[in-house]
């Protein structure tokens, strides 16, 4: 929080009105979510099925490093905007126009840096080129950014869902005519760009639709997101730092194939955690503004951690279950390998869902700093697992990528430790533990039932099967009340 500006008192709102409010927030959020997805299949589809496990793998390492160069653009802002736009909304035009400046200046001194790093790296000059070119190309995204997070402020996210899907949709329109003509990775990273100013302009647009004030960048304002982003800055480099580790071991420790059949698996691995992600973005304003006070910081939290863990459950059962057929649509002769890297990521899910949410509460509550300790030691444990367990699991299995999941499994324990520890006492209570307990038991139930039924059905009818018998036994065991989610959605459809 910037120095000297105490936080607006928080005002509770009544409970039918904090349900409305995460509800319409996590219905828009998943709106724009299902679009955005269903267009990032059809890339990822027309990609892989194009370029191949090698230059898909390729594409996959550039896609990392620039997004690891971005956070040092970012520089905590997707956190610490929403949190002081929320709390501080007469500070709106300084914020936006001093993150605009920030990011223009930081973006371009990330094109060289980005080069420089890939050289010393050891990577050849074509693939420092495409690096730089890609960090160049991502710039507009992250200058349409800050107009969605001052959206997410004001529980807006109907136009942040716009601003997103429209991205998207301008990234996919541009790409796969150009691989259709024959274009390859360059064409790929210049439709980024396109779709990019496509979504600046919206975020413009929308802007001043809704009336957020003109951009106004001040010394203070950017002194004041160097220094009040920092902390958060030091998290989010932490996590970006890791699948930007992840792909330089494999890639220096497994074959080029290896890397892209990995790539594969996490594209499908972010499409399986975006419910998390929008769950714990729809209430991170919330959770801002209910900071200072436990009891209704507690309020705000419970429903969406009850929720979270049974979709973990769910998803974690359904991607163990339902790997081949997701990678089918990429093509099982070229990313067959991929199978065995989802699988091993499946009983990851549940806990990777708890801690979105943990984080999302302790960044709010203000203890990004020590937040980032702990997520720079998690990463450097998942580094060294890394090291030892790509070239054991490339020897013996031909598949580097698994060592990657295996670490990362294990990282997310030291995660967990950490985000316990630093959460207010009292925000959690004896209910998680029942709740995370109907989550496991009904995950549980579920696997045993389709994992017999499975052979017989095909997997058209055997995963809205699956969802049904999960949902079934969670009412059954108490995690899932239809009739307390019928009551929350009344004062939506009285909206």
């Amino acid at each position: 929080m910037s120095s000297g500006a105490a936080p607006t008192a928080f005002n509770p709102e009544a409970p039918s009105s904090q349900g409305t409010t995460l509800a319409r927030n996590a219905l828009f959020l998943l709106l724009g979510q299902i679009g955005s997805t269903t267009l990032s299949l059809i890339l990822s589809v027309v990609l892989a099925r194009t370029l191949g496990a090698t230059d898909f793998g390729i594409y996959f390492l550039l896609l990392q490093t620039s997004l690891f160069a971005y956070v040092f653009v970012e520089w905590g802002q997707s956190a610490y905007l929403v949190r002081e736009a929320a709390q501080r909304p007469q500070a709106t035009s300084v914020l936006l126009g001093s993150a605009l400046v920030f990011r223009v200046l930081a973006g371009l001194l990330a094109v060289g840096l980005t080069s420089f790093m890939v050289r010393l790296l050891g990577y050849d000059a074509r693939l420092q080129g495409l690096a730089a070119l890609m960090v160049l190309c991502q710039l507009p995204v992250a200058l349409s950014q800050p107009y969605s997070y001052l959206f997410r402020s004001r529980d807006r996210m109907d136009l942040d869902a716009i601003v997103t899907v429209v991205t998207k949709g301008l990234i996919v329109a541009a790409t796969i005519p150009a691989l259709l003509l024959g274009g390859r990775l360059i064409a790929v990273i210049l439709a980024l760009g396109l779709g990019g100013l496509g979504a600046l302009a919206t975020g413009f647009v929308l802007a001043r639709r809704v009336g957020l004030p003109p951009a106004r960048v001040t010394r203070e304002g950017l002194h004041e997101l160097a220094v009040g982003g920092g902390s958060i800055a030091m998290f989010l480099v932490a996590i970006a730092a890791q699948p930007f580790l992840d792909v330089v071991v494999l890639s220096k420790l497994a074959p080029a194939s290896a890397v892209g059949w990995y790539g594969a698996a996490r594209n499908i691995m972010g499409l399986l955690t975006a419910p998390a992600t929008i769950l714990a973005s729809a209430s991170f304003p919330q959770m801002c503004r209910a900071a200072f006070d436990i009891p209704q910081l507690r309020q705000a939290v419970r429903p969406t951690l009850q929720l979270l863990v049974g979709l973990g459950s769910l998803g974690a059962v359904g991607t163990y279950l339902f790997a081949e057929f997701a990678v089918s649509f990429l093509s099982l002769e070229k990313f067959g390998p991929s199978v065995s890297i989802l699988q091993l990521f499946a009983p990851t899910i549940l806990l990777l869902f708890v801690d979105m949410l943990f984080g999302s509460m302790v960044t709010a509550v203000g203890r990004a700093r020590a937040l980032a300790i702990a997520k720079v030691l998690s990463v450097v444990v998942s580094t060294g697992l890394a090291v030892v367990l790509v070239p054991l699991l490339q020897e013996r299995y031909g598949n580097g990528g698994l060592g990657i999941v295996a670490a990362f499994g294990i990282s997310e324990f030291v995660m967990l430790a950490a985000y316990l520890a630093m959460l207010p006492r009292g925000v959690l209570d004896r209910t998680t533990l029942v709740d995370l307990g109907r989550a496991i038991l009904a995950g549980a139930v579920t696997f045993v039932v389709m994992s017999a039924a499975l052979p017989f059905v095909g997997p058209w009818i055997a995963l809205p099967s699956c969802i049904a018998v999960f949902s079934l036994v969670a009412w059954a065991v108490g995690l899932a009340n239809p009739a307390a989610i019928a009551q929350a959605a009344l004062p939506m459809r009285a909206r």
